[in-house]
């Protein structure tokens, strides 16, 4: 689904709507003033409240709620949901595992039955990006969905849950913007332009 000219929103936007919810969870987790084996279940619970308020934003603005946005969105209320019922931390830590293996696996999919699912979702961000450009951008996706999936799971059975939380902001984040970019090069080689006046790469996925 491609948003309408006149509701489509600007990459800043769109940014802040991605990403301002896990922002949230980040800032609540180190600042909530609550005794630290407590925090983590504030800054869910903060999360999915962010998540829901930035999928009405983009519903309620732009008329249109992308299908990243509610992958995340329903893969963070249900986690995030088990997490506080339960009681147990273990649910959100798991839950950028899941996004990488099911978005991978989607992806690989859409390569095995020649249905680029990644084109699908992202194809007015790349504008004149060739069938082969499409496809080497999506088997990159798939091997860096894999590798993060197995790194998510090292760091959080093996470290406390504040250095998870901290490997989230400071690891996993800048990884996937620094992944980004190192693919534009092999895109532009490939038919990828950039809309005049905005020099910026396209924005990858996030989780």
């Amino acid at each position: 689904m491609i948003e309408s000219e006149q509701r489509r929103a600007s990459p800043g936007v769109k940014l802040a709507i991605d990403l301002g919810p896990l922002l949230v969870f980040f800032v609540v987790n180190w600042f909530a003033p609550v005794p630290s084996v407590l925090k983590i279940f504030y800054a869910t619970g903060a999360f999915m409240a962010a998540m829901l308020a930035a999928m009405l934003i983009s519903q309620l603005k732009y008329r249109h709620i992308s299908p990243m946005l509610w992958f995340s969105g329903i893969m963070v209320l249900v986690l995030g949901g088990l997490t506080i019922w339960l009681h147990n931390e273990t649910f959100i830590k798991i839950k950028p595992t899941i996004y990488y293996l099911v978005a991978g696996g989607l992806l690989l999919f859409g390569l095995v039955t020649r249905r680029n699912l990644l084109q699908m979702v992202l194809g007015s961000a790349y504008p004149g990006l060739s069938e082969q450009g499409w496809r080497l951008l999506t088997r990159n996706w798939i091997l860096f969905f894999a590798v993060m999936a197995i790194v998510n799971e090292a760091v959080w059975r093996t470290t406390s849950t504040d250095f998870w939380v901290a490997f989230k902001l400071w690891g996993a984040l800048p990884a996937t913007f620094v992944f980004a970019l190192a693919n534009v090069p092999m895109l532009m080689r490939h038919g990828l332009q950039f809309e005049k006046g905005k020099e910026e790469p396209p924005i990858p996925p996030t989780q």
